[in-house]
This record gives C-alpha cells, structure tokens and sequence, in this order.
C-alpha cells in the first residue's frame, strides 16, 4: 500500500513539474515549484525521514516559493515604472 502511495507521489511531483515547465505565467509555474517541494516533503515523511521532510517543508516549500513570488513581485514593480 505503502508503495503504490510513494508512486502515485512521484508521478504528481512529475506532472507538476512538466507543468510547471509549460506554464506561461510565471506565477503558476512558482506555485507548481512549491506543490513539487511539498509532495517531495510528503515522501519523506512516509519514507521515515522526517528530519529531511522538515527542511524540504520549510526551506524547499516555503521560503523558496516566498522568495520567488517576492522577485517576481519586485520585477513587476519595476516594469511599470520603465
């Protein structure tokens, strides 16, 4: 049961990732970004790691995707002001 869960995972970190590529807007493609670092997190805590899960959730999922969104918000600002 256990391994049929870390497959289906796996291919949704897969498709959010290939979505992500395709995206147009680049705010859908940073929110796909945290969606593949929160399904990664959700692994590790069913694989027994939930040290690793903790950092993914909180560097990979959180503060990666805060930190996008405020440079995309930055260079936004600055387009209107060009």
């Amino acid at each position: 049961m256990i391994s049929v869960f870390i497959i289906v995972t796996g291919m949704l970190m897969i498709a959010a990732g290939v979505l992500a590529v395709h995206q147009k807007h680049l705010l859908s493609a940073v929110i796909l970004a945290g969606v593949i670092s929160l399904l990664a997190s959700v692994l590790y805590i069913v694989l027994a790691a939930p040290d690793v899960a903790m950092t993914e959730a909180a560097i990979g999922s959180a503060l990666t995707t805060i930190v996008f969104l405020f440079a995309l918000k930055k260079i936004r600002e600055q387009d209107k002001h060009d």
